[in-house]
């Protein structure tokens, strides 16, 4: 009957659909299974590379001061070797006043076009002054507004460099994680791609995802590329994508911590993971097909590893629409064919009827144990090895999470899909958490 063999091509279609949303989770999965991996240390060098600290900045007062003061003051560094500067972007407060005060070295961009909302712009702005100077720096370092970094940092950065590095990306840790339930939430999960994605992309020669805060750049690499060439929402992952089709891999420098203030409430993760979950959707669309010619042209894996990852953004629409709708479709057919009379010519009622029972348990067995390996197991990990990092000052201030972190992946896969499905133009402006 037509309405068997309909069930069959969708069942058809829906094995394609399971399998292609298994692939980047099958890869999350190898990050957890590889995370004994040693991490990579650079040897120490006592040649001191010339840094610049850059930092964009929109109206940012009440935290910018702090920044800048507590970066000059705590870096295991000769203070010559170093300077910050700060990008005060259409400010109509005391960024640029406090950050000027702090001992940062101030540029002032006044930019009306409303489509320039967003951090790229004084991001380039910055950039272009930098590598443009007489007297060069070695290399850049971006921050946000209300980043801190280890004592360590800039030395670690400059051993990296020293050996060869370009391009390299810190260990993602957090400010404020102990807050409350969404910061300690959002800071593991942000910590895993560290600790679990960035250290076996390392050892196993991927490509760092060099994205956001902490990302060291040469300013060799920046000059010989044509400077910050991004355009789009999620500048820093375009910026990543460009220097590896330039043949650039990005490095992690794990030990090098940068510490970010996490969203502390729903509107704040909405507001983050709506901009990111558009701009690195629309940053797939874009590049989905020249990801797999440089693999086919280069045979490096890197670029599917990227190309799997950013597809997951994709496949957010098909879990939230093609699989309720399927099952729904899959278990009244099942149930009316084995139990409610309809004709059939290809299978008896007794298949449809196993078919059920199959179908309940082979997907009750793989959702138990995403549950648990993405839900307990990499959350418990993370506290147990990784707490400091996480901004705890000891394990149990985190363990409470563990047990609600699996609630959290849902609804940040949910506020990823709204991300999706929209198309935020600028960035949001998120509270921050004033430090003290």
């Amino acid at each position: 009957m037509w309405y068997e063999i309909l069930f069959r091509v969708l069942s058809i279609v829906n094995y394609a659909v399971i399998i292609l949303i298994a692939l980047p989770i099958v890869l999350q999965v190898l990050y957890i299974l590889l995370a004994f991996l040693p991490k990579k240390k650079y040897p120490k060098s006592d040649k001191k590379g010339r840094i610049a600290y850059l930092i964009p900045a929109h109206n940012e007062a009440d935290v910018i001061g702090t920044a800048v003061r507590d970066l000059i003051a705590t870096q295991n560094y000769p203070r010559e070797r170093f300077d910050v500067y700060v990008v005060a972007h259409n400010c109509t407060d005391g960024t640029a006043e406090e950050a000027r005060k702090a001992g940062a070295i101030v540029l002032t961009l006044d930019d009306p076009d409303p489509a320039h909302r967003m951090a790229l712009y004084p991001l380039k702005y910055g950039v272009d002054h930098i590598i443009g100077m007489e007297d060069p720096y070695d290399f850049i370092v971006h921050l946000d507004a209300d980043n801190h970094i280890n004592a360590d940092f800039s030395s670690l950065m400059n051993d990296a460099y020293q050996a060869g590095v370009d391009f390299a990306r810190p260990y993602e840790g957090a400010l404020n994680a102990t807050q409350n339930f969404y910061t300690k939430a959002s800071a593991m999960l942000y910590c895993f791609d560290s600790r679990y994605g960035s250290r076996v992309r390392e050892r196993l020669g991927l490509s760092a995802h060099v994205n956001g805060s902490g990302a060291m750049m040469s300013v060799k690499m920046l000059k010989k590329t044509g400077g910050y060439d991004s355009k789009t929402v999620c500048d820093d992952a375009e910026f990543n994508l460009n220097r590896m089709y330039d043949g650039y891999r990005g490095r992690f420098v794990e030990d090098a911590v940068v510490y970010e203030d996490m969203p502390a409430s729903f509107h704040d993760t909405l507001v983050r993971n709506r901009r990111m979950g558009s701009g690195v959707l629309d940053l797939f669309k874009k590049n989905a097909f020249p990801m797999l010619g440089a693999f086919f042209r280069t045979g490096n894996f890197s670029f599917v590893e990227v190309f799997l990852l950013y597809m997951l953004n994709m496949l957010n629409i098909l879990i939230a629409v093609w699989v309720p709708l399927y099952y729904l479709y899959h278990f009244l057919f099942c149930g009316f064919a084995a139990y409610g009379g309809l004709a059939l010519t290809l299978f008896p009622a007794e298949y449809y009827s196993s078919m059920i029972w199959v179908t309940l348990i082979v997907a009750a067995c793989i959702l138990v144990g995403l549950f648990l390996l993405f839900g307990y197991v990499q959350a418990l990990g993370l506290v147990l090895s990784d707490y400091k990092k996480l901004g705890a000052k000891n394990r149990r201030q985190l363990l409470s999470t563990v047990f609600l972190f699996p609630l959290f992946l849902i609804l940040y896969a949910m506020t990823l899909l709204a991300g999706a499905m929209s198309k935020p133009k600028t960035w949001g402006k998120l509270n921050r958490t004033k430090q003290k």
